[in-house]
Formats: structure tokens, sequence, C-alpha cells
């Protein structure tokens, strides 16, 4: 059994490398969930109509690089938020806390600790997401949406926002982080360990094939894609907004004001802006991170055991 430690290590590195692939999907993603904001369908101009015209746009106009903005502050995000997640988690999944007393697999156990797990890692990450959300959001005058912030990278930004907002500035917008997290880790780790289960319980595949934790994260990504949407559209909406000398949001209170806001301005269809790049995002980043961890975490077992005999 790995230590404590090694699975926080293992979560993070495992996102990471997930990252590495998906921030240019996350980039497009924070773009068209900042379009249109607060404005009725119809009355804005649409500089990003989908997902593939996104990413065309944002190659021509701000140049290929910048499909990979952001990146830092992305990886040190998916480093923290995602090792004490996914690390968090099989902690309490070592300590037996996921089952019931049969030794099955009890679906509300793991439905809280995922939830809490994912509270966890969202707290830890929440300044690296913001700073990550700023940077993102970056975009020549021509296709700019969004409030438009000056850092020049991760530590300029982090300075400022410091410099500007104090300590409890570098966790603004938390609120609806913990939201977006909770419910997304709750989905994600739910259904990837009922769906492998269920898969090795089927034996369709062999026990330690790579196609068992593929197919169970494909059933884990399309419910994160499900549940979270709404909940990272408002995320991206409070850690981007601006802020006035005293601190406050220029266009929102707080995570009920956000969401109050939003069904008014844009309606139901609002919370899911930027759902095909989201799903195009969350989708294979889910795959991606799940396949990672579950492999990192087989080899380094195995390591174990070698070392053992």
């Amino acid at each position: 059994m790995t230590s404590n430690v090694v699975e926080f290590f293992l979560g993070g590195i495992a996102t990471c490398g997930a990252c590495l692939f998906t921030n240019p999907l996350e980039v497009v993603k924070t773009r068209m969930q900042l379009q249109g904001e607060l404005k009725a369908r119809g009355t804005y101009h649409r500089h990003y109509k989908n997902v593939f015209h996104a990413f065309y746009t944002i190659g021509r106009v701000d140049g290929l690089a910048a499909l990979q903005k952001g990146l830092v502050p992305a990886l040190w995000y998916q480093l923290f938020m995602n090792g004490v997640r996914l690390g968090t988690y099989q902690c309490l999944v070592n300590l037996g806390l996921t089952k019931n007393s049969k030794g099955e697999l009890s679906y509300p156990r793991t439905i809280l600790a995922g939830a809490f797990a994912g509270s966890c890692g969202a707290c830890v990450g929440s300044p690296f997401y913001l700073v990550k959300t700023h940077l993102q959001a970056q975009a020549h005058e021509a296709i700019a949406v969004g409030h438009q912030h000056t850092h020049h990278g991760m530590v300029h930004g982090l300075r400022l926002i410091y410099s500007n907002g104090g300590f409890l500035g570098l966790w603004r917008g938390l609120s609806a982080a913990v939201a977006r997290v909770t419910i997304g880790s709750a989905a994600q780790l739910t259904t990837f360990s009922a769906a492998k289960e269920m898969v090795i319980k089927s034996q369709v595949f062999k026990p330690d094939s790579l196609l068992v934790p593929l197919s169970a994260s494909m059933v884990g990504g399309v419910a994160v894609v499900c549940c979270m949407t709404p909940f990272d559209v408002m995320s991206t909406r409070l850690y981007n907004q601006g802020v006035d000398a005293h601190g406050r949001g220029l266009y929102y209170r707080g995570f009920l004001d956000c969401f109050l806001k939003i069904m008014r301005k844009e309606g139901p269809l609002g919370f899911y802006k930027g759902w095909s790049a989201s799903w195009f995002r969350l989708g294979p980043h889910t795959v991606l991170s799940l396949v990672f961890w579950d492999q990192t975490r087989s080899l380094y077992n195995h390591m174990q055991e070698k070392l053992a005999r």
C-alpha cells in the first residue's frame, strides 16, 4: 500500500501530465465562458462561434503560443489541487471509508469522500487557478472578452493580486471554486470507482488491462461535464472579474449574486456557455488524469513489491 505522502504526489503528477495536453482547451473554454458576460443572446458580437472557430481565431490573432497561455500556473494548480484531491480520496479509500460493513463499495460514502477531497483541493489550489484564469483571458483587443488583467506571468500576477487585495485576495472566488471542484470531484471519482468495479466484474478486460481505467474514466468524464459546467462558468466569472479600490468585485458580490445575475441576464443557457469546449477539455483531461493516476499507482505498487522481495 502506498504511503499517504506518495498518494498526494502521484495524484498531482498524473494530472500535470494531462494538463500539458489539455491546457489549450482550457484557454478556449475560458474565453468562451467570458464571451457575452451578463448580456442577452444576440446582443453581443461572438468572437468565438464554437470550439473549433475559437482555436482558429486565437491562433490567427494572438498566435499559436497563446493556446498555451497560463500553462505554468495551470501545472502548479494541478499539482496542488489534484495532488490534494486525489491523494485525500485515495487515503480515504485506503482507510476503508468508502466501503460498507460488508466490504462493498458504498455510493453515499464514495460521493462524500469525493466531495470532501475536492473541497480540500480547491482551497489549496485556488490562488493558482485565479492567476491562471487571468492569464488565459488575456487577448488582443480585437478578440478580447471579459476583464483584461495586466499580469506578465504567474509570479507577477500573484504579486499584483497580493499587493492590491492582501493575502485573502489570493483566494478571491473561492466560494465558486469549492462548489465547482466538490461537485465535479464527487461526480468524477464516484463514477470512476463504480465504473471500474463494474468493468472488472464483467471480466470483459483483464483486471490489469489499461482498458479498465480507460473505460471507467470515460464514464467519469461525461458525469463531470454534466454536473460541473454551471459551477465552472461561475468560477471563471468570479475569478476573472476586476476589483475596485476596496478589493470588491466589479460585477459580482459573491457566488449567489453571480448565479442570480447570470440567470437574469443570460438565462439558464448562460450557465452552459462553452459547453463544447468544456467537454473537449474535461473529457480528455479526466481520461488522461485518471488513467495516468491509476497507472502510476500500479507502477509504484509493483516497484514496492519488487523491493520487498
